[in-house]
């Protein structure tokens, strides 16, 4: 019987300890998670090519399991840096987001390597006024005269075609900020472009008017179209030029000089022969 009994509290016991090791390692494991680490976000909206102040920055607590890489715990090291992306309220700044330490602030501290910046007047391009956004992409479509000397033009005819594809918004009007809710017309687009796309923007708005075609953003497909005339557009039948009639053929005879007394050589075309009287 009390070896039973022993038995029985033993039981008791054991169970009593495995309780205990399940609701500490569950405290432990809840501690853990609930841990946090000081970050540095932004403290409001920060505009691309903006150079940051200490108030543009705020410490917050981020969980310490997913703090993300490339942030900063020290808000002295992000003192006059300069962002290449926009920036909202509460994000943490990244390394990737930044500039070279030493970049000057403006608009030439968010142009890639290799690129350059051109500005377009507003009234030489239409099509997607007020929604061509800093960061959205953007094809350029030129409407101009098609030249009459080229192969198969009878005469000049206006033509609309898209002569670049894929070109980023660097900013609209002075305005680097992107503010999806507030589109509105502004007085100039800056496009980032290759020095040999910036070339031909230069070309085409001196030969015709430029629009803009906003595309979606992951879009990466490159088109390649004839272009768009008034006989595409309204489907008119290309008038086939009638063939030339074929001239006369003219059939030379010839007497040559050189030849026997009462004879003469006569060529009739490709034949020769000689005639004597």
């Amino acid at each position: 019987m009390k070896n039973a009994r022993a038995v029985t509290m033993l039981l008791i016991a054991t169970l009593a300890g495995l309780t205990a090791v399940v609701f500490a390692s569950r405290w432990m494991v809840s501690q853990s998670s609930n841990a946090t680490t000081k970050v540095v976000v932004a403290a409001t909206d920060i505009n691309l090519g903006q150079r940051i102040g200490p108030d543009f920055l705020k410490l917050t607590d981020w969980p310490s399991n997913s703090v993300p890489p490339g942030s900063f715990t020290d808000l002295q090291k992000l003192d006059g840096r300069v962002l290449k992306e926009s920036l909202l309220h509460g994000e943490p700044i990244l390394e990737a987001k930044l500039t070279p330490v030493g970049t000057l602030g403006g608009l030439s501290a968010v142009i890639g390597e290799g690129k350059r910046a051109i500005t377009v007047r507003v009234n030489d391009v239409i099509g997607v006024a007020g929604f061509a956004l800093p960061g959205n992409y953007v094809d350029i479509i030129v409407n101009t005269q098609k030249d009459a000397r080229d192969p198969g033009t009878q005469r000049d005819q206006n033509i609309s075609k898209i002569v670049l594809e894929k070109i980023l918004v660097l900013a609209v009007a002075q305005e680097v900020g992107r503010d999806e809710t507030k589109p509105k017309v502004v007085d100039a687009v800056t496009l980032e472009v290759s020095p040999e796309q910036a070339e031909k923007i230069d070309l085409a708005r001196s030969i015709g008017t430029l629009s803009l075609v906003l595309r979606n953003q992951i879009d990466p497909q490159a088109i390649d179209t004839a272009g768009a005339t008034k006989a595409t557009l309204l489907k008119t039948p290309v008038a086939v030029a009638p063939a030339p009639e074929p001239k006369p053929v003219h059939i030379v005879r010839k007497v040559v000089a050189h030849a026997p007394a009462n004879c003469v050589r006569v060529l009739d075309g490709a034949d020769a022969r000689q005639e004597c009287f």
